[in-house]
């Protein structure tokens, strides 16, 4: 597992979060994990085309700013 932080903006408000990347994960499990303050906010899995999708949302974050999320993820080519 590798651990970095993300800073994502949404309705001018920033986010500094943690990403956990499992490198090894099966495919009936998330890769990315998303921790806002040390609370579990979100994960996500790969869709197959080089993009992502949220796995699970807790609901705590606005659904937009996971989006944000994903996009800044995607563009680190990490799949």
């Amino acid at each position: 597992m590798e651990k970095f932080e993300i800073s994502v903006t949404s309705n001018n408000q920033n986010y500094h979060l943690e990403v956990r990347d499992y490198m090894h994960h099966k495919d009936d499990e998330c890769k990315f994990e998303v921790f806002n303050n040390g609370q579990f906010v979100g994960s996500f899995e790969p869709d197959g085309h080089r993009g992502l999708h949220i796995c699970k949302n807790t609901g705590i974050l606005d659904e937009e700013v996971l989006h944000r999320v994903a996009e800044q993820l995607e563009s680190y080519n990490l799949l």
